[in-house]
């Protein structure tokens, strides 16, 4: 299993994150098409990103020789659950200009929420997850 590809995937979405920063701080009615067009983007990346995990990656660590790596990347695939309803909750209520900029304070304050989530967990992925299957394939390669 090469990790590099989720690795990239990450790093664009992270990328994605801190567009829509940029574009809240510059103001967020002003930017509403960019961001909503933002939003959309991400939710493609993300639903594309999830679905190989889903169908790749952790099926491949179920079969894997590591129990306790099969463990963790159940744990991580349970817990992207519950963070990944709430990012699609948050994409359907943002995905227009007309709801961005009729509530931005709103928009502010669930992108604060469910934005730092979804960046707090991929960071914990990159740091936790990835680098133990990194190990356990290189051990293997042994």
């Amino acid at each position: 299993m090469n990790i590099d590809r989720f690795k990239h995937e990450h790093r664009d979405i992270l990328d994605q994150i801190a567009a829509l920063r940029q574009l809240t701080h510059a103001g967020v009615e002003h930017n509403a098409a960019a961001i909503a067009r933002g939003i959309v983007a991400m939710s493609s990346t993300i639903k594309l990103h999830l679905a190989v995990e889903d169908r790749l990656l952790y099926p491949a660590l179920q079969g894997g020789a590591d129990p306790e790596l099969a463990r963790l990347g159940e744990q991580f695939q349970r817990e992207m659950g519950a963070i990944a309803g709430a990012y699609m909750e948050f994409a359907r209520h943002w995905n227009t200009p007309e709801r961005v900029r009729a509530d931005a304070a709103g928009f502010r304050a669930d992108a604060n929420t469910v934005l730092r989530r979804v960046y707090e967990r991929m960071q914990r992925e990159n740091r936790d997850f990835y680098p133990r299957i990194e190990a356990e394939e290189a051990a293997l390669l042994l």
